[in-house]
């Protein structure tokens, strides 16, 4: 794939300010793309939307930096109103965007947590990434020659318990909107393919790690650029529509298109057992 496949094509990640957005995004400017990159995080600071658009600049990219509270409906319009102005298409669309609550929730029982993170994780993880989805794909469906990939970040939580009950609902949710999204939209060319990355090194896991709260084998973790690189490979392939409605794992995509990482290596993960494999 050359490093200008993409060049042309307009690419909006939701929560980009850090982690595996931030590294979507960055992926998908290594292939050129004009990237949006939102967040509520704004500034000069490190992890923040600015920093992450200076980063897909650097990677060969555009970087295009937009605060947007997906918790806010309005402000979720208004991005697309934005880009439909200054470029009149959108060909991929990232829901990535999920809020950890503060202080983060590792276990523990749903009586004992506030209520609130049941709006953290479920209102922004899932319901914010319906409305987006509705706005990116009628704007997505405007141009014939779009490429219409909608990706879903999901994990291992929607079919295992992890982290709490609300963590576990919003990756269930996120999951049947994958299978759901490509059964009503596989007639207008619309592709919805759903991610499961695998122990990824975001800055929030690092310090988590330094701080002994969690420990995890760093060799054979994947950093979040490896999952932006598997994106962006998909949105160039031809066949990507083999795969459709499907919910896969970083690790096994990057396996079949011999992606590394930017420490030249491929963490393996696992294959992911979910029930949405056949084809739509």
């Amino acid at each position: 794939m050359s490093n200008s496949e993409l060049k042309g094509k307009v690419a909006v990640v939701t929560g980009s300010s850090r982690g595996i957005g931030r590294g979507i995004a960055i992926g998908l400017g290594e292939r050129g793309a004009t990237v949006y990159i939102t967040g509520r995080s704004k500034g000069n600071g490190a992890l923040t939307i600015e920093e992450t658009a200076e980063m897909v600049n650097q990677a060969g990219g555009i970087g295009m930096p937009v605060g947007v509270d997906l918790g806010d409906d309005k402000q979720i319009e208004a991005l697309y109103e934005e880009i439909a102005s200054k470029h009149g298409r959108l060909d991929i669309h990232v829901n990535n965007a999920f809020k950890i609550p503060d202080p983060p929730v590792w276990g523990g029982k749903f009586w004992e947590h506030p209520v609130q993170i049941w709006d953290d994780q479920v209102g922004i993880g899932l319901r914010a990434a319906y409305v987006a989805s509705v706005h990116a794909t009628k704007l997505m469906m405007t141009q014939r020659d779009s490429l219409k990939l909608i990706v879903n970040i999901s994990s291992s939580g929607s079919e295992r318990y992890a982290l709490s009950a609300s963590y576990g609902i919003a990756k269930m949710g996120t999951d049947r909107l994958t299978r759901d999204f490509a059964v009503e939209g596989k007639d207008d060319g619309l592709c919805v393919i759903g991610l499961w990355p695998s122990q990824v090194l975001t800055e929030f896991i690092l310090e988590s790690i330094e701080k002994g709260d969690i420990t995890l084998d760093e060799e054979n973790s994947e950093t979040p650029l490896y999952t932006g690189r598997v994106i962006a490979r998909l949105a160039t392939d031809q066949a990507r529509f083999e795969r459709n409605g499907q919910v896969l794992t970083t690790a096994e995509l990057a396996l079949h298109y011999d992606i590394k990482d930017e420490r030249g290596k491929q963490p393996k993960g696992k294959r992911n057992p979910s029930l949405f494999r056949e084809k739509i």
